[in-house]
């Protein structure tokens, strides 16, 4: 199996788990009522360390989708280089690094590791070029 492909499985393992942590701790200040509920209202205020882990998601879900296109388009033609796993393996890393840098609140690292995550997807998009 090609790196890429398995980063991309990584990568969607990290993102679910990404989601489950965004509830979990979004249920833990908000209450079990409000997550069973129908969410009409944002009720009450999350913690510091959620609100920052769902600005975290929110950010993954802004670049996983390109991420995931690149892949799949460089493995499906063939374009598919020592480049691209290693950018595959960036991306992956850097998003898992992010979630606990941004959840701490570690502002100049957060931007870091993003700008390594990014530099990991163009590293896949270049073998389309």
């Amino acid at each position: 199996m090609a790196t890429e492909i398995q980063m991309l499985a990584w990568a969607i393992v990290l993102g679910l788990l990404h989601v489950v942590l965004t509830v979990v701790l979004a249920t833990f200040d908000k209450g079990l009522k409000w997550n069973l509920g129908a969410r009409d209202s944002e009720g009450p205020p999350t913690s510091a360390i959620a609100a920052r882990v769902n600005r975290g998601l929110r950010n993954f879900l802004e670049t996983f989708p390109f991420f995931a296109a690149a892949v799949l388009a460089v493995v499906a033609t063939g374009r598919a280089d020592a480049i691209s796993a290693l950018g595959a393996q960036l991306y992956f890393w850097a998003r898992l690094v992010y979630v606990p840098v941004y959840a701490a609140g570690v502002p100049l690292l957060r931007t870091l590791v993003w700008t390594v995550s990014v530099a990991g997807l163009l590293m896949v998009l270049i073998g389309l070029f």
